[in-house]
C-alpha cells in the first residue's frame, strides 16, 4: 500500500501532463510506505524516443538522494507517465527497477491524466505486483 496526499498527487498530475505527449518522471520521497515530497525532473532521453521511454541520470538519482536525506526522508519510489497507453509496467520498466521500490505509473491521454496505478517490483525482478494507493486527505483508495 502506498499513501500521498492530494496535493502531491495533483502535483504529480501537472507534471506529467506538462510533459505530455512525452514521458514524465520524477521521484516519491518519503517514509514507510507514505509519499511526502515529489521531486519533478526533466526527461533526459533523446528528442525522438521520449514518448515511450524516460531516463533518469545518475546525477538525478544523487540529486534526489541528497534531497531526500536533507527533508530527513528517503527515496521511496519513482513516477512516470504512459502517454496514450495503459498504465502498466512494460518490459523495459521491468528492466530498469529496483525491487523495494514503488512504480506509479500514470496514463495520460490526449494531455489528460486519467489514472494512477503503482506497481512494485519482485525481489528476484521477475515480476510486478500491483499495490494499492491510499490518498491521504480524503481516505480514497485507487
Amino acid at each position: 500500500m502506498l499513501k500521498i496526499s492530494n496535493d502531491l498527487l495533483a502535483r504529480i498530475n501537472a507534471h506529467l501532463e506538462a510533459a505530455y505527449p512525452d514521458e514524465g518522471a520524477g521521484f516519491l520521497l518519503g517514509e514507510e510506505g507514505e509519499v511526502k515530497e515529489i521531486l519533478a525532473l526533466s526527461n533526459e532521453r533523446e528528442d525522438g524516443a521520449r514518448h515511450n521511454r524516460f531516463l533518469i541520470t545518475a546525477e538525478e538519482y544523487m540529486k534526489a538522494e541528497v534531497r531526500a536525506d536533507s527533508l530527513a526522508l528517503s527515496l521511496i519510489g519513482v513516477f512516470h507517465s504512459h502517454p496514450d497507453c495503459p498504465n502498466v509496467p512494460s518490459e523495459y520498466d521491468r528492466e530498469w527497477a529496483q525491487p523495494f521500490f514503488s512504480y506509479i505509473i500514470t496514463r495520460v491521454d490526449n494531455g489528460k491524466t486519467v489514472s494512477h496505478r503503482s506497481w512494485r517490483l519482485a525481489e528476484d525482478r521477475s515480476k510486478y505486483d500491483e499495490e494499492k494507493i491510499i490518498i491521504t486527505d480524503s481516505e480514497k483508495e485507487i
